[in-house]
Formats: C-alpha cells, structure tokens, sequence
C-alpha cells in the first residue's frame, strides 16, 4: 500500500530555541508597532498568521487590520531568519535523521511536509541540518491560517507531485503538539504524536494520538510499524 507521511517541523524534527520567537516578535513591531499579547502565546502547532492574529487581535488590533499588515510582517520575519538564524542554538532531534533516510528508501513511501510556518521560513529551518530534499512538498502556513485546512492542501500537493490519490487511511500524519492531534482528527488521518515538544506525552495520549513515543528513535519499535510506516 502506498503511504504519506506528513511531518511537522518545530519540535519534532528540530529545535531552534528561544531565537525563532524573538525575531517574531520584532517582524511584528516592525510592521505594527506592537508585538500585543506575543508573549502569552503558545506557538506548539500553530501556524504563522494564526500566531499573529492571535497575539494581535487580543491586544486590540481588528483581523482585517492583521492581516493587511500580515505580507510586511512576513517578509521582516522571513528576512530576519535568514539572516539571523543561529545553528547553534538548534538541535535535531533524536531519531530523525536514520527515520527520514529509511523511509526515503522505500519507493511506497512518500513523505511530505504539514507545518504551521510559512514555507521559506521552514526551508531555512531545515536547511540547517540539510533536510529539504527528503520533503520535495508540503502545506504550510502559507496555504491558511488554521492548521487544520492544511491536510486537504498537502493531499492535492501529494497527487501531483505522485499521481496517486492518498486517502486519509493511506496517510499519517507526524508531529508533537495537541494542535497536530487535533488537525489529523478533523480530516480522518491517524497521528504519531513524538513528545520531543513542549506536550507532555500523556497529554498527546489523553486528547487521541493514535500512537504516542518519546522520540523517533522509537518509530520503528511501534507494533505494526513497519507496514505501516514503510520501516
């Protein structure tokens, strides 16, 4: 059978560290003056634009206000991790490398992208650990600014790039955040929740990951993971 897997990025593929945040916050005083309520927003699976609407329009601001202003922001936010980014203060989490490079071995599999940045900015990410070229597509937070529109996107982007129609059962969706579990139910597709974020894996059980592992060093060791995942 063949299979689609969709990664996020931000902890579960990488961390950056508190720097990612900081260049936020000025793209959006940059462009608004403010960056509002920035500070009491938890980024954990959710995407670019959502971040700013939310932390812009609980400090006063109107969505269409946001969302004019949202090009500008993007592209001081895109420019400043470009050139701003510190590979020091990244890490690549454990197991991604050997998971990534078994799967792109199995001409069944084909992996993908599902994240909430704007995709430039998780080029640069991953360009940092030379990853981009086992992800030759994806959605981002590009295509909408609720997460859980993405799926439908990165299917259309999958028969494409595959001329295969994937079915949710035939898809699996990656990732570390509530944000992420909740996306894969709202469009039928069973998650691999990696407690490798901020999410407790407790957390990521009780809300209905379909599996749940530390890190994905774990990956192959799940019952039923090698015809499942191509392992």
């Amino acid at each position: 059978m063949r299979r689609l897997i969709l990664f996020d990025i931000d902890g579960t593929l990488l961390l950056c560290g508190a720097q990612g945040r900081r260049l936020f916050e000025a793209a959006l005083i940059e462009t608004f003056g403010t960056a509002g309520n920035l500070g009491a927003v938890d980024f954990a699976g959710k995407t670019d634009p959502g971040i700013a609407l939310e932390a812009l329009t609980v400090a006063g601001f109107a969505p269409d206000a946001v969302l004019a202003g949202l090009p500008h922001a993007k592209a001081s936010y895109l420019a400043r991790i470009a050139e701003g980014f510190d590979r020091a203060q990244m890490r690549l989490l454990p197991g991604v490398q050997a998971v990534l490079e078994r799967l792109a071995e199995r001409p069944e599999v084909s992996l993908a992208l599902l994240t909430g940045n704007w995709e430039p900015g998780a080029r640069i990410k991953l360009s940092h650990f030379d990853l981009n070229g086992f992800f030759p597509f994806g959605a981002f937070g590009c295509d909408s600014a609720d997460r859980c529109e993405l799926p439908p996107v990165a299917l259309e982007r999958a028969y494409l790039a595959t001329g295969h129609r994937f079915r949710p059962a035939e898809t699996l969706i990656v990732g570390d955040s509530l944000n992420d579990v909740a996306c894969g139910q709202a469009n039928g597709i069973p998650v691999l929740a990696v407690a490798t974020g901020h999410t407790p894996a407790a957390a990521l059980a009780a809300a209905g990951a379909d599996w749940v592992v530390p890190d994905l060093l774990a990956m192959p060791a799940i019952p039923g993971a090698a015809p499942l995942f191509g392992l």
